[in-house]
Parts: structure tokens; sequence; C-alpha cells
């Protein structure tokens, strides 16, 4: 589809305008955006999705074979699911601000994500809304990782580890490592959407885009 779009452009698109085809690509987008948000969050859409699933940071993982050694494997499962579940019920927030920085693409916004790399519109998702998504989330993991009590021997254990700068910066409290990896999990849902845009853009897009990205193939 890159090599596609950029060769439309380039050609002036002598069939459509500049206008159609910026909206074809938003129609496109907000398509793309929204079933990352609807897959994410359904029911288990962290937890059951081995891609996006959120673990227990890197430098404090060793400890849940410990705890689990020492029979408390239900209480690791227990915060695991907590966090999952707590990003799951975050990301539909993320469709409004999501859909609004569509709407507020300039068309050299959308020449440059026609004509640049792969990932071009989820690093523009990421220039335009990560800031905001992050605040958004971060009320709502919160709430829902306040309700587990081992969510604050998670931050104690994160306290420490990060002493010895094995944990840095905001993972040492729950909810924003829970609110970074939310992120992170919408980000890569939003990539994988916008390749499968890209190889099968008439399959994939729907009204506008449609017109638009059928023109391109005659």
């Amino acid at each position: 589809m890159l090599v596609i779009c950029s060769q439309a452009w380039a050609l002036g698109l002598s069939d459509l305008t500049d206008k159609d085809a910026s909206g074809g690509l938003k129609d496109a987008l907000v398509q793309g955006a929204g079933k990352a948000v609807g897959q994410l969050g359904a029911d288990g859409g962290f937890l059951n999705n081995p891609k996006v699933k959120i673990g227990l940071p890197d430098s404090i993982a060793p400890l849940e074979g410990v705890l689990r050694t020492m029979g408390r494997g239900k209480d690791v499962d227990a915060l695991i699911a907590t966090m999952n579940k707590a990003a799951e019920q975050a990301v539909p927030k993320a469709k409004v601000l999501l859909v609004d920085a569509v709407k507020k693409m300039s068309v050299e916004d959308a020449k440059r994500i026609l004509t640049g790399g792969d990932d071009s519109a989820t690093q523009y998702f990421k220039e335009k809304t990560s800031a905001q998504l992050a605040e958004s989330f971060l009320p709502t993991v919160k709430e829902t990782t306040d309700k587990l009590a081992l969510s604050a021997q998670y931050n104690k254990l994160a306290s420490k580890a990060g002493q010895f700068g094995l944990v840095k910066g905001d993972d040492m409290k729950i909810e924003n490592y829970v609110t970074r990896k939310a992120l992170d999990g919408l980000y890569l849902m939003i990539a994988e959407e916008e390749k499968a845009i890209r190889k099968d853009p008439v399959g994939a897009a729907t009204g506008l885009a449609k017109k638009v990205f059928g023109a391109l193939g005659q």
C-alpha cells in the first residue's frame, strides 16, 4: 500500500481531490483505531492476548517464581489479572481522543502518512495522543488496582528494586506501570491495524476510504 499510496499522491490523484484523498485516509484510520480499541476493551482484551498481556516488570518478575513456591500463586495470578483488567477498562477512553486526532489531521499530515513508513500513522497517533491518553487512563487504572491489596505489595517491591536502579521512574507505582503498558498495547494493536489497511486497503476500509484506495488500483 505504501508504494501505491505514494504513487497515487505523486500523480496528483487526477480522479480525486486532495480533500478526498485525505478524507479517505481519515476514514481508514478511524476504522483501524476503533477496531484496536474494541479488541483491547473487550473482556480479556489484554489478559488473553499474548502480544499485549501485562506481566510483572522484568526487574521483579523473578519474584513471581518465589511467591508461587511459597504458595502465593493465587495472589500473583490475581495481581496480573487485575493489572490487565485495569488496562482493559481504561482503553475505551482512547477512542474519542484518537478520533479527535484524526479529525485535526491536516492535508500535510495525511501526505506524510501516505508517503511515510509502514507505521507512520501509528507514530502520528503517538505524537498527538500519548500524553493525553496517559492522563486519561491513569485514574481508571488506579481505581481498579487500588481494589487489590497486593497492589500495595507491588509498590513496595518496586520501590525496593528502585533503590538498586532495577525499576525506574513511574514504573515504581503500579498504576503508572499499567498505564504505560496499556498505551504500549494500544499502539501495538493500532500498528497491526495499520499494516492490515496498508496490505488490503479496500477490504479494510469503507466509505470514502474505499473510493480512494479503490481508485489507486485503476
